[in-house]
């Protein structure tokens, strides 16, 4: 499917999904910058696309999001795609200026939600973990939780006023909480920011767009 808006250039820029995945904060990137794509949704155990076609020929890492560009250039890897998709449409204000502290700052969140809250998840997906190794998941992640929600608080955002890209990818990691019966009423601040983000037009389009909109 493709948005309403404008496009990025001559061949339509494809983003391989998986619904609820963390390639959920690209979609809801490029709806908020207002940029035209295809969503191609990626069968993650099969690692093929409904078409039939295998995945890992696009990206032979299997995972999403990938980005396709119209120069055949695939991107990977969720906070590069998400720097990009906002590099597009600076007027949205997804991300600062380069050469400001305020993009370091802004990248230093992308890096921390990639590297400890959305890996921080990665043990409770695992089919066959231990009971020891879910409540040690679960520790680890309430920790960092204490943490984000502390930086959070009085700020509707992660930056403050402005919603980020790492915003977007906060969104849906957090809101993986509820797939494993994590209560996010233990920290206000992010319950708060779940609702307040789900309420905006492109979050709902984005839902809407991977059959998850509530």
């Amino acid at each position: 499917m493709r948005s309403s808006s404008r496009p990025w250039g001559n061949e339509a820029v494809k983003l391989y999904f998986s619904p609820g995945a963390c390639s959920q904060a690209p979609n809801i990137a490029f709806r908020e910058a207002g940029l035209d794509i295809e969503l191609v949704k990626v069968d993650l155990k099969s690692k093929r696309l409904e078409s039939g076609e295998d995945y890992r020929v696009i990206n032979p890492k299997g995972s999403v999001p990938a980005l396709a560009l119209d120069d055949h250039i695939v991107l990977t890897e969720n906070a590069v795609v998400l720097q990009y998709i906002a590099d597009q449409a600076p007027e949205a204000g997804l991300i600062p200026p380069y050469g400001t502290i305020r993009r370091y700052q802004l990248l230093e969140w992308l890096n921390y939600i990639a590297t400890e809250l959305h890996k921080g998840f990665a043990p409770l997906f695992h089919p066959q973990r231990s009971a020891e190794a879910t409540i040690e998941a679960r520790e680890l992640l309430a920790a960092k939780f204490d943490y984000v929600a502390s930086r959070m608080e009085g700020n509707p955002f992660l930056t403050g006023e402005s919603f980020t890209i790492a915003d977007c990818y906060l969104f849906v990691v957090l809101r993986w909480s509820r797939i494993h019966h994590i209560d996010l009423g233990r920290w206000p601040a992010l319950a708060a920011f779940v609702a307040r983000v789900a309420e905006r037009p492109a979050v709902r389009a984005a839902l809407h767009s991977e059959g998850m909109a509530r």
